[in-house]
């Protein structure tokens, strides 16, 4: 095979598009809507939080944090993928390509490590309530969503920059958005130091945070246990949409990472499509829908500013 040095790919060919003839129009609606409701119910917990002074607290902050990137990674999938639909030929530039790639990995990493802090948050307001204030202070709360958003940037700027570098003797991925490993796939040249530094990272940034999310809530299911039926309730009603959002985001994850590194010729073209944009198309809308039907106060408060408007 010819070998083509990826800074002189134009651009990469998406084959994963299914020929939907009319169709096409029909899902391009149903993708704007679910674009438009992501949109809007994000936007609007994030102002609920940011213009209620009640609501500057670590937890609501740290949500605020978690609506963030799902608008950012919402917008690294969704405007790509309504062009993409109603297009003739699927290709994206290959610079285009490497920034979806950062966004889509940033949103994940982002993600997991955001689910890890909050679950610390409600580590410390069930297990150590009386010292809760003095550890959740300004400072701590400032360093807590940085090292959620900073890292994440780093190691997939790294990762998006060696596999700029590689030599490639191919340009299909089989997908309908970009991916990593794909590009990976389609080096001429043994890429082993591409897969060993992206097994690192998926363990720093999705194995380091879920462990985190296990630990705190064995934590805070021995307090439940040997605690008051007022313990019980505080972290029934403050857990429950957090590990609902866990659940879901890693079943989502799950599946992308399976297919991406084992065979799944086995599953139908048409699944094989939608599961890998489960997790980046319903998250998005999964966690304002949850925390805004499930968390009282900001469901007051977003009544309060719906009424007002």
């Amino acid at each position: 095979r010819m070998k083509i040095n990826s800074t002189h790919v134009l651009y990469f060919t998406l084959s994963a598009f299914l020929d939907t003839d009319m169709l096409s129009y029909f899902f391009f609606f149903i993708l704007l809507v679910l674009y438009v409701l992501i949109i809007g119910s994000n936007v609007l917990l994030i102002v609920v939080i940011c213009v209620n002074r009640s609501l500057h607290e670590p937890m609501f902050l740290f949500l605020c944090s978690l609506f963030v990137n799902e608008l950012y990674g919402s917008l690294g999938l969704f405007p790509f993928l309504l062009v993409q639909i109603l297009s003739d030929v699927h290709i994206i530039p290959a610079p285009l390509c490497l920034l979806q790639i950062f966004c889509i990995y940033t949103y994940g990493s982002v993600e997991f490590a955001n689910l890890a802090v909050m679950s610390y948050d409600r580590y410390v307001a069930i297990c150590r309530p009386l010292q809760y204030h003095s550890l959740m202070t300004a400072r701590r709360i400032t360093f807590l969503i940085s090292i959620t958003w900073l890292p994440p940037l780093f190691c997939v700027g790294f990762t998006v920059f060696l596999s700029s570098s590689l030599q490639l003797c191919g340009n299909v991925i089989n997908k309908v958005y970009c991916d990593n490993h794909s590009i990976i796939k389609l080096a001429c040249n043994d890429p082993t130091a591409n897969n060993i530094y992206e097994l690192i990272m998926a363990f720093l940034t999705v194995c380091v945070p879920v462990s985190v999310i296990l630990y705190t809530y064995l934590r805070i299911l021995q307090v439940c246990f040997s605690g008051s039926e007022q313990t019980r309730q505080k972290a029934v009603s403050t857990c429950t949409p957090h590990l609902a959002s866990v659940i879901n985001f890693s079943f989502g994850v799950s599946f992308e990472i399976l297919q991406s590194r084992f065979n799944m010729d086995t599953v139908p073209g048409l699944l094989r499509t939608i599961f890998p944009l489960y997790y980046l198309t319903c998250q998005p809308l999964f966690n304002p829908v949850l925390y805004g039907l499930n968390m009282s106060r900001i469901r007051s408060m977003c009544k309060k500013l719906l009424l007002r408007k």
